[in-house]
């Protein structure tokens, strides 16, 4: 009896010490995500991984991060191999809890990357998933900035596609969505409201105010977007496109 209870007790400080370990790497993750190191951030979650399998949290940021430098990249493969990575761990998450909100965002961003070079039928049936997605992200979380950005987006992309995109789109979903311009510009304004310094929100908002008319809004939109402070590794991009847009306005 005196073995089962130390065997216990020495199981248990393992368990413990791994939990601090994993704890421990999230963190230096997330440290490095800040320092806009983030390939260095991915290794961190990796390591995580090796540690803890399921662990949720450590799946979902490889998954985002692999997204992320793969759409950096200009060689194709290489890109690819990325996305394929960020899938891969992003179905993982899911298979973990499906109902996840960072788990459903990170496959909806794989997605929406992977799926751009693809042939006219996969695009489309891509576009079904992302939205299935995003629903099930947010019915998790209604205020997760994130998703709420990114559905701004499909909306204002779904809405400006040609008329062949439009007819696959309907096949697809049996029935072409209901979008617009509008729509796209009250979840990112959402997103605006939840996390005031997501700087891709504020450039892809201004861009749906440009198409739905308002080039008003857009400049103020775009005002601000250039005097916001880089967050991220492409926030000095996306504030250098934002100007550039801006100039073609004023």
């Amino acid at each position: 009896m005196k073995k089962i209870f130390t065997l216990i007790v020495i199981c248990c400080i393992c368990f413990n010490t791994q939990a601090q370990d994993v704890n421990y790497l999230l963190a230096e993750g997330a440290q490095l995500e800040k320092e806009m190191k983030d390939a260095e951030a991915l290794k961190k979650y990796q390591e995580a991984l090796q540690l803890s399998p399921t662990e949720i949290k450590a799946l979902a940021k490889a998954s985002e991060l692999n997204t992320i430098i793969g759409n950096r990249l200009t060689d194709k493969k290489s890109r690819q191999e990325y996305f394929d990575a960020a899938t891969t761990f992003a179905q993982t998450a899911l298979k973990v809890n499906d109902q996840d909100a960072d788990a459903n965002y990170v496959m909806a961003l794989a997605l929406s990357r992977s799926s751009v070079n693809s042939g006219l039928k996969e695009r489309m049936d891509a576009i079904k998933d992302i939205r299935k997605y995003l629903d099930k992200s947010l019915a998790t979380d209604s205020l997760y900035y994130k998703s709420l950005h990114l559905l701004g987006k499909w909306n204002a992309d779904v809405t400006g596609y040609s008329v062949p995109e439009k007819a696959a789109l309907k096949v697809a979903f049996g029935g072409l969505p209901s979008t617009s311009y509008a729509s796209a510009i009250e979840w990112m304004e959402k997103c605006r409201r939840k996390n005031p310094n997501y700087l891709i929100n504020y450039l892809d908002l201004a861009k749906a105010y440009k198409a739905n008319g308002q080039s008003d809004k857009a400049i103020e939109i775009l005002n601000r977007l250039v005097k916001l402070p880089p967050k991220t590794a492409d926030d000095n991009g996306y504030k250098a496109d934002g100007k550039k847009l801006l100039e073609s306005l004023l």
